[in-house]
């Protein structure tokens, strides 16, 4: 009966409510004066999972759910992976960004990296201990995941103090990564981009055309048949990090579509141990 006891405290620490708080307190970057006006509205947020000391890795991952830059799937991409995440010693941190819209955004182009950056930041402000701060991202959150790859020397919002806004290590689960009419998710593109983007914007927000050499190692998972975002997708984001020797790896499934979250139902296999084990040899 004792031990009993012991695991189910164990599992209640484990499974810690989550706290949520505002990533902007004031003004929100870029946001309209009409969007200004109504922040409770259109405030982001950022959900926090924190693991039991006992187990606790002193290593966080934001997590950003995909949705097509249209809606936020917050549930199978996004708490229910902060769970895994707590339950295996990591902090997590799930991401409530800004959909891109011309109606509360100056620029809707850099609303949602604007977010995600001050996530980073934030995370790294409130808990300076943390040895690394990654990311996972889906679908369109996993586009997004890759502009904060690629884009951490620019900083889209206020940065006085030049936190670090590279994330150092990312999953990228079947990623929207090209804005190129052959591969990209059309929906994602006209949602964050507009109807008509320019060929120097289509560029400035393909992730595969943005790759350093400092751009952080990368952990990729996508299904060969899935026709909402292509593998494609992935493959040109593995050629680019490999063209600059920086590591990656991708976990393919042969069957499983779109949009499958933790569990790809057509296999017995879980990419997301294989993710931990990844992970694991990083640090």
């Amino acid at each position: 009966m004792k031990k009993i006891l012991m695991i189910l405290c164990a599992i209640i620490s484990l499974a810690k409510a989550q706290e949520a708080i505002n990533l902007y307190q004031d003004s929100i970057p870029n946001a309209t004066d009409k969007a200004q006006a109504s922040l409770e509205k259109n405030r982001p947020q950022l959900f926090i999972y924190t693991p039991d000391q006992n187990i606790a890795k002193n290593i966080a991952v934001l997590v950003i759910p995909g949705g097509g830059y249209a809606h936020i799937a917050m549930d199978h991409e996004g708490h229910a992976v902060a769970k895994e995440l707590v339950s295996n010693g990591y902090a997590a941190y799930v991401l409530q960004y800004r959909l891109p819209s011309p109606n509360i955004m100056r620029d809707k182009s850099i609303g949602p990296l604007q977010d995600a950056q001050r996530a980073i930041q934030l995370i790294r402000e409130s808990n300076p201990k943390f040895k690394k701060v990654g990311v996972i991202g889906f679908s369109a959150g996993g586009h997004l995941a890759s502009t904060l790859m690629t884009k951490f020397k620019n900083a889209y919002i206020s940065n006085p103090a030049h936190i670090s806004l590279r994330p150092d290590f990312a999953g990228l689960i079947y990623p929207v990564i090209s804005m190129q009419n052959d591969v990209t998710h059309k929906g994602s593109k006209m949602n964050l981009l507009g109807e008509n983007p320019s060929e120097g914007l289509v560029q400035l927000f393909s992730s595969d055309l943005q790759v350093s050499p400092e751009v952080c190692p990368a952990f990729f998972v996508h299904a060969k048949d899935d026709t909402a975002v292509p593998i494609e997708n992935s493959y040109r984001m593995m050629a680019a990090l490999d063209k600059v020797h920086v590591p990656n790896k991708l976990y393919v499934f042969d069957q499983g579509g779109h949009g499958f979250g933790l569990i790809n139902k057509t296999s017995e296999k879980k990419w997301f141990d294989a993710f931990l084990s990844w992970l694991s040899d990083l640090h």
